[in-house]
């Protein structure tokens, strides 16, 4: 029993000796990660101050200080590792990570999928920060691009995370790609109303609001006849493309164009009302659909009488007496056969 103990008692002294003989290496290596670890940090903060300037650049250099800083740090746990255990060599870790390469792909394929769209986005630039896009109902502007999703500011200040390799798949509208941008909006004037002068007015209106373009030149031009409107869409450029801009723009020219076409002239700008027209409600031509315009015969001026109530009630009165009637000879010849 004391042989035992003695035995156990001289491997823990033995592992206690182990660790205080390795505890400056842990130190050490401590001390050169940490150090690597801030170089990496101001390498791809560097990289990033020397394209902010250059609106072209800054995806590129997001992409390229992101590696920077993990070469840089895996150089830093490959010096840490060399120093806490001697006999290690880069070769192993990597031969570790190739024998365990394809269960960590299967385990972690949305995460590896996600990271090579960054990637992709940020080298192929669809879209780049501050730009505002639409993606599937959200709207709003690009604040960050990171290797796993993408996050945008709504208009309304809320935050919307999406994974990158949705972007990357899937259509995304980019409302500043460009630096300007056409707006549209649908007028309905009245069907009594001068198409022709109505369209003049609605280009005065446009062209007087402040921010619309020259050039290219504003529009407009007859879309539909509809229900109870002929519809006229308005058609104009703003620069720069942005959301505020846009509602600003589009605010300003439909109170011109309102303030033109009815208040100034007279232009109708009707509700939207519904015409019901029967048909079959004169005596003549009731059920003659050849004969039937709207409700009246084609081809004379003369419009038929209508239905007089009196000769309908009269009617409806005989109708019921014969009715009345043949229900009591029925009767009667029922009870002479009983």
């Amino acid at each position: 029993m004391e042989l035992e103990v003695s035995t156990a008692w001289t491997k823990i002294q033995g592992m206690i000796n182990g660790a205080i003989a390795l505890l400056p290496n842990l130190v050490l290596a401590f001390i050169v990660f940490a150090i690597f670890w801030f170089i990496a940090r101001g390498i791809k903060s560097l990289v990033k101050r020397l394209t902010r300037r250059h609106r072209q650049a800054r995806n590129l250099g997001l992409v390229l200080g992101r590696l920077s800083q993990g070469i840089v740090i895996l150089i830093g746990l490959f010096v840490a590792l060399s120093i806490v255990i001697p006999s290690f060599k880069a070769g192993d870790l990597v031969q570790l990570l190739g024998i365990s390469g394809v269960a960590i792909g299967f385990a972690f394929r949305d995460i590896l999928q996600n990271f090579l769209a960054g990637i992709l986005i940020l080298l192929t630039e669809p879209f780049q920060l501050d730009d505002q896009i639409v993606f599937k109902g959200f709207e709003g502007t690009i604040e960050n691009i990171q290797t796993r999703a993408t996050t945008i500011r709504t208009y309304d200040g809320r935050r919307i995370v999406i994974p990158n390799s949705e972007l990357f798949t899937n259509s995304v509208t980019v409302n500043t790609a460009f630096e300007s941008r056409r707006l549209e909006y649908d007028v309905g004037i009245g069907y009594g109303d001068d198409i022709d002068w109505a369209k003049q007015l609605m280009l005065e209106a446009i062209r007087s609001v402040e921010g619309v373009l020259k050039d290219p030149a504003p529009d407009v031009l007859v879309v539909e006849l509809a229900e109870s409107t002929v519809n006229i869409r308005a058609r104009w450029w703003i620069k720069p493309p942005y959301r505020v801009d846009a509602l600003d723009a589009q605010d300003k020219v439909i109170t011109a164009i309102k303030q033109k076409l009815y208040v100034e002239n007279g232009i109708d700008l009707p509700y939207p009302t519904r015409q019901i027209l029967f048909h079959d409600q004169t005596e003549e031509t009731d059920g003659d659909r050849a004969r039937q315009r709207e409700g009246w015969p084609a081809g004379n001026n003369q419009v038929p009488k209508p239905r007089s109530i009196r000769g309908s009630l009269r009617r409806l009165a005989q109708t019921r007496a014969q009715n009345d009637g043949n229900d009591r000879e029925h009767h009667q010849d029922v009870n002479e056969r009983g």
